[in-house]
């Protein structure tokens, strides 16, 4: 009998080591098989399961963690800078069509500072004669920018959340341009609502600026298409195209897109080969992603 034990426990109770300490050496090798499967159970509600084998580890954000502030104001403003440089030559070009065809230069500002779509704008004044075809430049227009609606439907998933005002006065300013690189932060997971105006004021500030400044010198300068002017948007586009490269599928619905929009262009009065060829693509990545 040892001299330290308690009445009624002998040296080898005391030597033997309890369940509990075995089952803390063996790291749990001791436990039952159903207590264990609750346990990880639940550790796996408490934490979330892991990521699988086929999972994403970086997915889009939550569209219900969206925000709106000056953070998200500034980013797009100063990532839009050098784009928005590229439109401002555009919009030269522009101000000097608009001074040729007799507009003044404040309304070719006017029409910069609320139309903000310079491929239409180009169109109204191509269109532009005497007498004025009122209607034809109002359906042609309305044509060529009916691709704001898909664009506007892209952002849905992260505006809904956002107020009426800070919506539609976003969407006010959006661009071709803006929208992409939008599009790009959103699936980035920052999640800020803001950079589609913050952008969206860059080319704003740009494009009236450089209207402007193209009307003013609209006679120095003559033919814009001397400089290369003519060819600045298109420079934009396939640097914003470079952007949205995602590898070899990005190919199908740009391929769709240009061809539909090449034979559109041969049989279809306008600029309705604009829209029917982003509504095509975007009818065949529809089909594509449900299969």
């Amino acid at each position: 009998m040892d001299l330290d034990s308690e009445p009624g426990e002998s040296s080898d109770d005391l030597e033997r080591p309890s369940r509990t300490d075995e089952d803390a050496r063996d790291g749990g090798e001791g436990l039952d098989p159903a207590t264990a499967v609750d346990s990880g159970a639940e550790l796996e509600r408490e934490v979330g399961p892991g990521p699988g084998p086929g999972s994403d580890p970086d997915p889009d954000p939550d569209p219900a963690h969206i925000t709106f502030g000056r953070d998200g104001l500034r980013a797009g403003f100063l990532n839009c800078l050098p784009v928005a440089l590229g439109v401002g030559g555009y919009g030269i070009a522009f101000g000097v069509l608009a001074s040729q065809v007799g507009l003044s230069v404040a309304e070719a500002a006017l029409m910069s500072g609320t139309v903000l779509a310079g491929a239409s704008q180009i169109v109204a004044v191509e269109l532009w004669a005497d007498p004025l075809p009122a209607a034809t430049i109002v359906f042609t227009v309305f044509a060529i920018n009916l691709r704001y609606s898909l664009m506007g439907a892209a952002l849905q998933p992260w505006f809904e959340r956002l107020s009426p005002a800070k919506v539609y006065g976003s969407l006010y300013f959006m661009a071709d341009e803006n929208w992409a690189l939008t599009m790009r932060d959103l699936r980035a997971g920052n999640a800020r609502g803001a950079f589609l105006l913050g952008s969206g004021i860059a080319i704003w500030l740009f494009w009236v600026g450089a209207t402007i400044l193209g009307a003013v010198a609209g006679e120095l300068v003559g033919d814009p298409t001397r400089y290369g002017f003519d060819f600045i948007l298109a420079a934009v586009f396939v640097a914003l195209a470079a952007e949205l490269w995602e590898g070899r599928s990005t190919l199908v619905p740009w391929v769709v897109a240009l061809g539909t929009a090449v034979v559109a262009a041969e049989f279809l009065p306008g600029r309705w080969y604009i829209l029917l060829g982003g509504l095509v693509a975007a009818a065949v990545e529809v089909i594509r992603y449900d299969d």
